[in-house]
């Protein structure tokens, strides 16, 4: 039996170019797409990129001034939930920041994370806002939390920047079972 070179590279290019193709369509149609209107649905949310994969759907955000972070997670979460499936869905918020809200938040940053170390969550609010205080300068703190994150949202003049502190750390391990 003599095998044909021609015909069988035809049909391998075609099988190769339908199953990529189906594939490819399959992303951006049925999860895409959805997601994309899921995210300009909600006021004051903007879709920069969106990445996904396997496991997770990665997005990142910008977000007008006065729009709570959390209840736009909650949001997207909420309706994207069908697409979405058991996917963990990231979001990174990429606003303009300026180096004093950068300054300011590295300064605060060791007592928060003592606090998230401790779970003492009540704690993250009162240190924020007695250091705005103390720091003057008309920075504006909010916090909310939720079942997953802390959400953290620094305001100063045009400048600002939103936190997503994690309520279960990563764990790390020396033994290789843990």
């Amino acid at each position: 039996m003599k095998l044909r070179l021609i015909p069988i590279v035809v049909s391998v290019l075609i099988s190769a170019s339908l199953l990529f193709g189906g594939y490819f369509a399959y992303q951006s149609y049925a999860m895409e797409s959805p997601l994309q209107k899921t995210v300009s649905s909600i006021p004051g949310v903007h879709l920069v990129s969106m990445n996904l994969n396997g496991t997770q759907a990665s997005m990142d955000l910008k977000l007008d001034p006065g729009v709570s972070l959390r209840e736009a997670y909650a949001q997207i979460k909420k309706e994207a939930a069908a697409v979405l499936g058991t996917k963990d869905l990231k979001v990174n918020v990429v606003n303009d920041s300026s180096p004093e809200l950068e300054k300011w938040w590295s300064s605060a940053l060791f007592e928060v994370a003592q606090a998230m170390e401790t779970k003492q969550y009540a704690q993250i609010p009162k240190t924020l806002e007695a250091r705005a205080e103390a720091a003057g300068g008309g920075l504006k703190v909010s916090t909310e939390m939720d079942d997953k994150y802390v959400y953290v949202t620094l305001t100063q003049g045009n400048a600002s920047k939103y936190i997503m502190l994690p309520r279960t750390p990563a764990k790390m391990g020396v033994w290789p079972n843990e």
